[in-house]
């Protein structure tokens, strides 16, 4: 189904893991540190990266953003750091997903479908116009006021979701299932995350939105600025 990459220092993670996921019919290739991850993603294009961030040479934070600088792969952190500060680090260098050990491997193998799901094809239709925004499904390009804007997967994802029912209300809920596949439970800090770096990147802030409008208790609202009262 996959050719996934699993960089995992513990030696029984990686065994029962990569049993497990073979099992499902991916085709899993491990190493147990940072450098030979990298070699590994430049010089077999793996469909995605399991990462570990407590690694034995480099710490996996940094393996994550030298990894961007070669490769889109997708990349879900695996890892047994659960504190908020390293989630917003490991979003903001480019993981598209973060579970947190232990883990069960069907929760895992759940989430690469899901992620893999989202990489494939986009359908056939045109650019979304919202003011200024142009979002292109086709060839996951976002424009603004005519100047491109260089988002993350997950960013894109999010925008094109909103974008789709620009004016409208969306919820966190329906946020984390359209965009990330998960039930809602404790997801708000996903979705905070990277709202927070796509408003970045649109050049606002929640305290002075041009286009992605919070509605307290309620959800999201995409907007063009005249419309947005």
């Amino acid at each position: 189904m996959a050719r996934i990459l699993l960089v995992e220092d513990d030696a029984a993670i990686r065994a029962s893991l990569s049993r497990a996921l073979e099992q499902q019919g991916h085709a899993v290739a491990t190493v147990p540190a940072g450098m030979p991850a990298l070699e590994t993603v430049i010089s077999t294009t793996p469909d995605l990266v399991l990462l570990d961030l407590g690694l034995p040479d480099v710490d996996g934070l940094t393996v994550l953003g030298m990894l961007r600088g070669v490769s889109t792969v997708p990349v879900i952190v695996i890892t047994a750091r659960d504190d908020d500060a390293t989630i917003v680090r490991a979003l903001d260098a480019g993981a598209d997903d973060y579970v947190v050990k232990p883990f069960g491997t069907d929760h895992v193998a759940a989430r690469i479908r899901a992620l893999l799901r989202r990489g494939g094809p986009e359908a056939s239709e045109g650019p979304l116009r919202v003011g200024g925004l142009e979002i292109n499904p086709a060839t996951r390009q976002v424009a603004l006021d005519g100047s491109p804007v260089d988002l993350t997967r997950k960013e894109f994802d999010l925008l094109l979701a909103l974008a789709g029912r620009h004016g409208e209300v969306v919820t966190k809920h329906t946020l984390l299932t359209e965009v990330w596949q998960q039930a809602y439970g404790g997801g708000d800090r996903t979705v905070d995350v990277h709202l927070s770096w796509l408003r970045r990147k649109l050049g606002e802030t929640a305290a002075a939105p041009r286009y992605l409008h919070t509605v307290r208790g309620v959800g999201i609202r995409l907007a063009a600025p005249d419309d947005a009262r």
